[in-house]
């Protein structure tokens, strides 16, 4: 796998996003600022692996939003 990439709107950022939300596993990303640009839903294998990566490194971190 190249490097990784973990900047924001990427497959890993928003794998790690779901997890901190506990939105469970969706896997997409978006390909500029998150929720105003194209949204992608059908990743190809390394991008599935890198949001799996971000949500499983998140889930391991216990890292979780506190609703108040």
């Amino acid at each position: 796998m190249a490097r990784l990439d973990r900047d924001h709107g990427s497959p890993y950022d928003r794998g790690s996003a779901d997890s901190y939300y506990r939105r469970g596993r969706n896997p997409h990303y978006y390909r500029g600022a998150t929720a105003r640009s194209e949204l992608v839903i059908e990743l190809t294998e390394e991008e599935l692996a890198e949001y799996h990566q971000g949500f499983d490194d998140n889930e391991a971190s216990g890292n979780y939003k506190e609703w108040c």
